[in-house]
Protein backbone atom coordinates (compact mmCIF):
# COMPACT_ATOMS: atom_id res chain seq x y z
CA UNK A 1 0.00 0.00 0.00
CA UNK A 2 1.45 3.34 -1.11
CA UNK A 3 0.42 6.31 1.24
CA UNK A 4 -0.57 9.12 -1.64
CA UNK A 5 -0.13 12.01 0.61
CA UNK A 6 1.61 14.94 -0.57
CA UNK A 7 5.15 15.42 0.55
CA UNK A 8 6.02 18.60 2.48
CA UNK A 9 6.54 21.57 0.32
CA UNK A 10 10.17 21.48 -1.50
CA UNK A 11 11.10 18.09 0.52
CA UNK A 12 10.41 15.89 -2.63
CA UNK A 13 9.99 12.40 -0.48
CA UNK A 14 7.23 9.73 -0.47
CA UNK A 15 6.40 7.91 2.17
CA UNK A 16 5.13 3.90 1.80
CA UNK A 17 4.03 1.03 4.02
CA UNK A 18 5.70 -2.26 2.89
CA UNK A 19 3.90 -5.29 4.00
CA UNK A 20 5.72 -8.66 4.18
CA UNK A 21 5.64 -12.16 5.94
CA UNK A 22 9.17 -13.98 7.19
CA UNK A 23 9.22 -17.82 7.89
CA UNK A 24 12.03 -18.73 10.24
CA UNK A 25 12.46 -22.11 11.51
CA UNK A 26 8.63 -23.23 10.45
CA UNK A 27 7.25 -20.04 12.21
CA UNK A 28 5.63 -17.12 9.70
CA UNK A 29 5.47 -13.56 11.22
CA UNK A 30 3.89 -10.64 9.36
CA UNK A 31 4.87 -7.24 9.56
CA UNK A 32 4.04 -4.02 8.29
CA UNK A 33 7.68 -1.75 7.41
CA UNK A 34 6.75 1.83 6.56
CA UNK A 35 9.53 3.58 3.92
CA UNK A 36 10.24 7.27 3.19
CA UNK A 37 12.10 7.57 0.15
CA UNK A 38 13.53 10.22 -1.93
CA UNK A 39 11.96 8.83 -5.46
CA UNK A 40 8.28 9.04 -6.87
CA UNK A 41 6.47 6.20 -4.34
CA UNK A 42 3.43 6.86 -5.93
CA UNK A 43 4.02 5.80 -9.54
CA UNK A 44 6.80 2.85 -8.43
CA UNK A 45 5.13 -0.86 -8.79
CA UNK A 46 5.51 -2.65 -5.47
CA UNK A 47 8.38 -4.88 -6.87
CA UNK A 48 10.20 -2.19 -7.26
CA UNK A 49 9.95 -0.66 -3.67
CA UNK A 50 10.57 -4.74 -2.77
CA UNK A 51 13.96 -4.21 -4.61
CA UNK A 52 14.83 -0.83 -2.88
CA UNK A 53 14.10 -2.69 0.87
CA UNK A 54 16.21 -5.51 -0.05
CA UNK A 55 19.40 -3.39 -1.37
CA UNK A 56 19.17 -1.75 1.64
CA UNK A 57 18.99 -4.40 3.59
CA UNK A 58 22.10 -6.10 1.79
CA UNK A 59 24.20 -2.69 2.54
CA UNK A 60 23.14 -2.71 6.31
CA UNK A 61 24.03 -6.47 7.00
CA UNK A 62 27.37 -6.99 4.25
CA UNK A 63 28.58 -3.41 5.37
CA UNK A 64 27.14 -1.65 8.34
CA UNK A 65 26.74 -4.59 10.45
CA UNK A 66 30.03 -6.03 10.09
CA UNK A 67 31.39 -2.42 10.76
CA UNK A 68 29.64 -1.96 14.09
CA UNK A 69 30.01 -5.86 15.59
CA UNK A 70 32.79 -7.02 13.96
CA UNK A 71 35.38 -3.48 14.09
CA UNK A 72 33.47 -2.46 17.44
CA UNK A 73 33.18 0.85 15.65
CA UNK A 74 30.35 2.52 17.63
CA UNK A 75 32.96 2.35 21.29
CA UNK A 76 35.94 3.43 18.63
CA UNK A 77 37.42 6.97 20.66
CA UNK A 78 38.60 8.01 17.45
CA UNK A 79 36.55 11.34 17.68
CA UNK A 80 38.19 14.55 16.42
CA UNK A 81 39.02 15.88 12.75
CA UNK A 82 39.01 13.48 9.83
CA UNK A 83 40.29 10.53 11.69
CA UNK A 84 36.40 8.47 12.46
CA UNK A 85 36.26 9.04 8.38
CA UNK A 86 39.88 7.97 7.30
CA UNK A 87 38.84 4.74 9.89
CA UNK A 88 35.74 4.10 8.28
CA UNK A 89 37.49 4.52 4.88
CA UNK A 90 40.03 2.39 6.42
CA UNK A 91 37.24 -0.46 7.36
CA UNK A 92 35.96 -0.73 4.54
CA UNK A 93 38.44 -1.01 2.55
CA UNK A 94 39.47 -3.88 4.51
CA UNK A 95 35.64 -5.13 4.34
CA UNK A 96 35.87 -4.89 0.11
CA UNK A 97 39.40 -6.54 -0.25
CA UNK A 98 38.31 -9.71 1.93
CA UNK A 99 35.31 -9.77 -0.18
CA UNK A 100 36.57 -9.60 -3.16
CA UNK A 101 39.13 -12.22 -2.00
CA UNK A 102 36.19 -14.73 -1.62
CA UNK A 103 35.38 -14.34 2.02
CA UNK A 104 32.08 -14.55 3.61
CA UNK A 105 32.51 -14.36 7.31
CA UNK A 106 34.70 -11.42 8.00
CA UNK A 107 35.13 -12.05 11.86
CA UNK A 108 36.78 -15.34 10.86
CA UNK A 109 39.26 -14.02 8.21
CA UNK A 110 40.21 -11.07 10.33
CA UNK A 111 41.60 -13.85 12.57
CA UNK A 112 42.74 -15.73 10.68
CA UNK A 113 44.81 -12.76 8.70
CA UNK A 114 46.13 -11.60 12.27
CA UNK A 115 48.01 -14.99 12.67
CA UNK A 116 50.46 -14.11 10.61
CA UNK A 117 51.55 -10.90 9.33
CA UNK A 118 52.31 -11.62 5.82
CA UNK A 119 48.89 -12.11 5.00
CA UNK A 120 47.49 -8.87 5.41
CA UNK A 121 50.21 -7.80 2.92
CA UNK A 122 49.89 -10.58 0.49
CA UNK A 123 46.19 -10.14 0.29
CA UNK A 124 47.19 -5.89 -0.29
CA UNK A 125 49.91 -7.00 -2.90
CA UNK A 126 47.48 -9.56 -5.16
CA UNK A 127 44.17 -7.11 -5.02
Amino acid sequence: MVDTSEPGPGRGREAAQLRRTVTRSGRRTAGTVCLITSADARTAPPAVLATWVQSHWETENRLHWVRDVTFDEDRSQIRTGNAPRVMAGLRNTAITLLRLDGHHNIAAVLRHHARDTDRPINLLLTA
